[in-house]
């Protein structure tokens, strides 16, 4: 069944139509709430109430857009009340390798560049945190999630010009909060 009708049918109550709605957007509503909050189970629960909102809002939604762009901005609102509500940075921590039982060499050699990895996503996702939110918003959008300068505008509501000022301002920002974590000696950089 074509999205409009199955949005058409939801707006009439079917829960069957619904359904099949979310089973659609799942992936997408839940990447996008991972994405800001880093926190699984977090943004499950948030991805949830997400479509909660979205079908008792059905009624206000008049097709002017795509139904994929207003169940994001939903979604993007809803996550952006949590973190505002929650209101707290959370403070770096770096995990300590576990000592390990004797393994061959590469064992070992693997397990310090996953540990490197992960430490560095945190690096990158605690950085981000400390820029202003409508940056935090927009990069996820555009470099997490993948989506297109015309998505993010319909998303956002803002001009495509708006979109690329604020992710060049956002990148800017982020790559300053990130250069004390990876300047080496010498001067080179290395993410």
């Amino acid at each position: 069944m074509e999205e409009k009708e199955l949005v058409r049918q939801s707006k009439e109550g079917n829960e069957k139509a619904f359904a099949s709605l979310v089973k659609q957007y799942k992936t997408k509503v839940f990447n996008l709430a991972w994405s800001l909050t880093r926190d699984r189970e977090t943004a499950d629960d948030l991805a949830q109430e997400a479509f909660i909102k979205a079908y008792f809002a059905l009624p206000t939604f008049q097709f002017k857009s795509e139904f994929g762009t207003w169940l994001y901005r939903i979604t993007v609102n809803h996550v952006q009340d949590y973190l505002r509500k929650k209101s707290k940075m959370s403070k770096m921590l770096f995990e300590k390798m576990q000592e390990m039982p004797l393994v061959q060499e590469n064992e070992i050699i693997k397990k310090e560049k996953e540990q490197i990895i992960e430490q560095r996503k945190k690096i990158v996702h605690q950085c981000l945190q400390t820029i202003p939110e409508k940056y935090q918003v927009i990069l996820s959008l555009r470099e997490i999630q993948g989506f297109s300068y015309e998505e993010i505008t319909k998303i956002l509501k803002i001009s495509p010009g708006t979109v690329d000022s604020r992710l060049h301002r956002a990148r800017k920002m982020l790559r300053k909060k990130l250069a004390p974590f990876f300047i080496q000696k010498g001067g080179n950089h290395e993410m």
